[in-house]
């Protein structure tokens, strides 16, 4: 079991790809924390609405961006663009930061960084998607999906903790810059990979229609259409996490940057035994994706409820597994039933419909916690997990035949199977 779970550790490129990711992937999580913490405390009085308009600014683009940036991780050197995309958001950390160890820094400077950070992410978050299939052969691209997702949720647990305690002593200025720093361990790992042992693909020729193709591939396809669909209703409204977390920290609980930092990371603790749950099993099934929304909606349900500090921490706990479950279940989906030179193309869109929903949903959120408080702002993540839920049953249904029977006393499932979903 131990062994099948972490068989792409076995492939050399990407053992290296991944010890680089962990610590670039703790930086990030630190400034993620620090960020959401200098912008609802330092800059504004408890401004949720802030919050979700940094959340929308950083991800937005991967939706404006959508007709060249999946195009781009198709046609490009990955390896190559990695490298220029992780340098980028190296230096634009580097600059948050001074600025704000030198106590200038205002609003409107998280506000452009936070612009141009979403611009280098569009083209990066693509790339570095299908730049796992160049490092392990196709029948280990899931597991290594679900290992990449076990080291950012690992990440997500140390890092936001660790901030915490960083900001508490020196201040959110000083997390910036050691994110900064973090962006070589990735730099240094793209340099170090062997490039004669790259899976690489045929050249996908120049086209100017890359986005439409994209579309008219996705639109002959039930099975993607519905995983996009269902990733719009969570991305837009349901993995608003920052604001959340932070709202019932400080409104809720009246807990300062420390517990913030812990309530970040017991969800992510959760997250991380999602994804190793994920890269255990031996293919992605469309049956758990329609699970893992049910089961992020009910956790919300929970959460919303909890009257206390830490069941409200657990209930996070449920939250970070179900999510980690759906995410990672559906991008191994979507990678193994998309043919190899679209998926670039679809990744972009998919990831554009869910995080360039954030644009819509961040500041909705936002400001329904300003208003009617963080409890009320929770049950808009329940109705997206629920809502999706209900999407995929509709497909299980429809498309997969699937049939709810009694025999013995027991409720038996069963719904056809397609390749790759076994």
């Amino acid at each position: 079991m131990f062994k099948e779970t972490f068989r792409s550790l076995a492939v050399r490129n990407y053992r290296i790809w991944a010890a680089g990711a962990i610590v670039s992937n703790t930086g990030t999580w630190m400034q993620r924390t620090a960020q959401d913490w200098l912008v609802l405390t330092v800059l504004t009085h408890n401004n949720a609405t802030a919050v979700g308009i940094v959340l929308a600014l950083q991800f937005g683009p991967q939706f404006f961006l959508l007709p060249v940036n999946g195009f781009a991780a198709d046609y490009f050197n990955r390896r190559k663009l990695l490298i220029a995309t992780q340098a980028s958001m190296g230096l634009l950390s580097l600059g948050l930061g001074l600025l704000t160890v030198f106590e200038v820094v205002e609003l409107w400077h998280v506000y452009i960084f936070a612009l141009i950070f979403g611009c280098v992410t569009a083209f990066d978050t693509p790339t570095r998607q299908t730049f796992v299939s160049e490092l392990v052969t196709e029948k280990d691209i899931s597991n290594a999906i679900a290992l990449n997702s076990t080291s950012f949720n690992a990440a997500r647990m140390i890092g936001p903790a660790v901030a915490g305690v960083m900001i508490a002593i020196v201040g959110t200025g000083w997390v910036f810059l050691i994110n900064a720093a973090s962006f070589g361990a990735v730099l240094i790992s793209l340099v170090t990979i062997k490039k004669s042992e790259l899976h690489l693909r045929e050249k996908v020729k120049f086209s100017k229609s890359g986005l439409a193709d994209g579309f008219r591939y996705i639109s002959n396809r039930p099975d993607l259409k519905t995983i996009l669909l269902m990733f719009f209703l969570i991305g837009t409204f349901g993995l608003n996490f920052p604001i959340y977390i932070s709202t019932m920290a400080v409104s809720v609980f009246h807990s300062g940057a420390h517990e913030y930092g812990i309530l970040t990371s017991i969800m992510a603790i959760g997250s991380v035994v999602g994804a190793l749950l994920s890269a255990s099993r031996d293919k992605p099934r469309v049956s758990l994706i329609f699970l893992g929304a049910f089961v992020f909606g009910s956790g919300f349900v929970l959460a919303a409820m909890m009257p206390t500090y830490l069941l409200f921490g657990l209930s996070l706990a449920v939250i970070g597994i179900s999510a980690q479950t759906f995410t990672t279940t559906a991008l191994g989906a979507v990678q193994l039933l998309t043919e190899a030179h679209m998926r670039g193309r679809v990744l972009a869109i998919l990831f554009a419909i869910s995080w360039g929903g954030t644009i819509i949903g961040a500041p909705i959120v936002g400001r329904i916690a300003d208003i009617f408080g963080a409890r009320w702002a929770l049950s808009v993540g329940a109705a997206s997990g629920l809502l999706a839920a209900a999407v995929g049953l509709y497909y299980l249904f429809k498309y997969r035949n699937m049939r709810v029977r009694f025999e013995a006393g027991h409720i038996r499932v069963s719904i056809d199977t397609i390749e790759n979903d076994n």
